[in-house]
C-alpha cells in the first residue's frame, strides 16, 4: 500500500479483507433495501422489511403494521433499516474495523497513519457514535420481530402447523446469530455487569455478567456471521419469492 512501516508481513490483508466485505454488504443492502419487491413468500419475510411498516406491503400479501400509508414514495425496508444499520455502525467491533480499513486509522498496529491531527471520537460527527448504547434496545426490538418471523415460519401457508422448510432453518438461524451477536455486544455486558462495585452484592447480575463475558469473547466471529447471514436471508426469500429457487420442505 506504498505506507512505511518496519513491518514485512502482509498486514494490508485484513483491513483489504473488510473494505470487500463491508462494501458488498452495502452494497447488496441499498439495492435489495429500494428493489421493493420480493421480500415475502408465506410464510417467509426477508429481515429487511420486518416489520413491514407501509400499506403497500399488503400487495404482496405480508403482514403488514400499516404506520406509513400509500403517501411514502419509498420502499419500506428503508424505514427499517435505518435502526439496525444504526446499531452495527455505532457498535465498538465494526468502528475498530472501519476506522481501520476506510480511514487508515491506523491501518494495522505498528503501521502509521496519514492522519495529522487524532482527536478520537470528541467531536462531530464521530462524537454520536455514544448513541450505540440506545441503538442496542432498538437491536433488542428488532431481535424480538426476526425470532418471531422465524417461529411464524414453521406454518403452512394456509397458517396451519407445523410446515418445516429450508426456509425456516434460514430464518431461525438467522434470529439466533442476531441474538448471539447482540448480547455479545459490549453495550449489553456492560449494561449487565457495568458500575457495580461489588459483585459479591449482586450475585445474579455477576452470574449474567461472567455468561456474557464468554460471549463477548467471540463478539467480532458473530458479528460477520450474523452480517453476511442477514443477507444470506434476505437472498434466499428474495430468490423463493421471485421463483428462481424452490422452497426445499422437509415436512
Amino acid at each position: 500500500m506504498g505506507v512505511p512501516t518496519l513491518r514485512t508481513d502482509r498486514w494490508w490483508r485484513s483491513p483489504l479483507i473488510t473494505v470487500l466485505a463491508l462494501s458488498a454488504f452495502i452494497l447488496y443492502a441499498t439495492w435489495a433495501a429500494f428493489i421493493g419487491k420480493n421480500y415475502f413468500y408465506e410464510p417467509y419475510i426477508s429481515p429487511f422489511y420486518s416489520p413491514c411498516l407501509t400499506v403497500s406491503c399488503t400487495a404482496t400479501g405480508a403482514p403488514s403494521v400499516g404506520i406509513f400509508g400509500s403517501w411514502w414514495p419509498l420502499s419500506p425496508a428503508v424505514l427499517i433499516l435505518i435502526f439496525p444499520l444504526g446499531f452495527r455502525l455505532t457498535c465498538y467491533y465494526y468502528r475498530k474495523a472501519y476506522y481501520r480499513a476506510f480511514w487508515r486509522s491506523p491501518a494495522a498496529c505498528g503501521v502509521p497513519e496519514p492522519h495529522q491531527k487524532y482527536t478520537g471520537e470528541t467531536r462531530f460527527p464521530l462524537i454520536l457514535q455514544n448513541i450505540h448504547r440506545y441503538f442496542f434496545f432498538f437491536g433488542l426490538i428488532f431481535n424480538l420481530i426476526l425470532t418471531w418471523d422465524a417461529v411464524i415460519s414453521f406454518r403452512n401457508h394456509d397458517g396451519r402447523w407445523l410446515h418445516a422448510g429450508l426456509g425456516s432453518v434460514v430464518l431461525l438461524v438467522n434470529a439466533t446469530l442476531l441474538w448471539l451477536y447482540s448480547l455479545s455486544c459490549h453495550s449489553c455486558r456492560h449494561l449487565i455487569g457495568g458500575r457495580l462495585r461489588h459483585f459479591s452484592q449482586h450475585p445474579v447480575r455477576y452470574w449474567l455478567w461472567t455468561k456474557l463475558s464468554v460471549l463477548n469473547e467471540r463478539h467480532m466471529l458473530f458479528a460477520w456471521l450474523s452480517l453476511g447471514w442477514v443477507a444470506f436471508t434476505d437472498l434466499y426469500v428474495r430468490l423463493v419469492a421471485g421463483g428462481s429457487i424452490v422452497d426445499v420442505r422437509f415436512f
